[in-house]
């Protein structure tokens, strides 16, 4: 089984990993650990910025680190449970690049976790789980966590 984890590094995303880890059979799964990187919006080119990183596919490099420290966290936890862990970081606008990675990888599942906001915010910020499971080709799974905590 093929099973794309989306992080956002947020504790939203620690919660879908560890319910991946307590909830799913390690054998023959094999784990996308993804994290969508948003571009900024600059008033300069890119490549104008100091923080312009070519080697990372033009993410700023704080951005690309700190979206690789989450890939990193869920990929260690996911490999101490015994999973098959591959990794990927890349920009773009989350909801559309979490659909395609998970067609052209041809997922059988797809984990993410759920900020469950609503009204306004939601309306205002959109919401990604909801976009990905209306519109994904296979099963999504959205972990949450009680807002009561």
């Amino acid at each position: 089984m093929k099973i794309l984890l989306a992080v956002d590094g947020s504790e939203f995303s620690q919660a879908a990993t560890q319910a991946l880890v307590s909830q799913m059979r390690r054998e023959e799964a094999e784990v996308l650990v993804l994290r969508v990187v948003e571009p900024r919006a600059f008033l300069t080119p890119p490549q104008m910025t100091p923080e312009y990183a070519p080697e990372q596919g033009g993410i700023i490099k704080e951005d690309f680190l700190y979206a690789q420290e989450s890939v990193d966290q869920a990929s260690q936890a996911l490999r101490s449970a015994g999973f098959n862990v591959k990794r990927r970081v890349v920009e773009a606008e989350a909801r559309n690049e979490i659909l395609d990675i998970a067609a052209e990888w041809r997922a059988d599942l797809i984990v993410l976790g759920s900020h469950g906001r609503n009204g306004l915010r939601r309306l205002l910020l959109g919401s990604v789980a909801e976009f990905v499971a209306r519109h994904a080709h296979c099963p999504v799974w959205i972990v949450r966590i009680p807002l009561d905590r």
